[in-house]
């Protein structure tokens, strides 16, 4: 039976279409690719919108493709779906806390997968500078959060 993993940020075209190609390479990488589906959505999504080029520029630079990627908007069903929701920020886990107050239980910080709670910032509208080191941050986080993530989905 399939994993699900949910990412989350604001728009949906910087930071969770990030940490989503992100999580699915090392997903991949742990030779886990039919068992774990991951998606993302936003809080406010810029739905139908493409992945900001800051976005995809730092996603280029480590052999990842997300330019065919379209904002979408966090829906119940996602929600209910997901094994485990991973937000960028508190006001994200808030924000779904609100709306749905069981998820709690299954929503972390992207942080928190490496034993840390900060938050990542928007590089929205920012310079390549900020999007490549937000993508720095969040592959750390990946990398270091990735045996946490698989011991969550009951795979390790």
């Amino acid at each position: 039976m399939t994993k699900n993993v949910l990412v989350v940020c604001t728009g949906n075209i910087c930071r969770s279409p990030m940490a989503k190609a992100l999580l699915q390479k090392a997903i991949a990488d742990q030779g886990l690719d039919g068992q774990v589906a991951v998606d993302s959505a936003g809080t406010y999504a810029m739905i139908g919108y493409p992945a900001s080029e800051g976005s995809v520029n730092a996603m280029k630079a480590r052999g990842l493709d997300i330019s065919d990627h379209r904002a979408k908007q966090i829906t119940a069903d996602m929600v209910e779906r997901a094994d485990l929701i991973l937000v960028m920020e508190e006001h994200h886990r808030r924000s779904i806390f609100v709306t749905w107050p069981k998820a709690i239980i299954k929503t972390l910080l992207l942080s928190e997968l490496a034993g840390e709670s900060a938050g990542i910032d928007d590089p929205y509208g920012g310079e390549q500078w900020e999007y490549d080191r937000a993508a720095g941050i969040i592959e750390d986080y990946v990398t270091r959060g990735m045996p946490t993530l698989l011991r969550r989905l009951g795979l390790r």
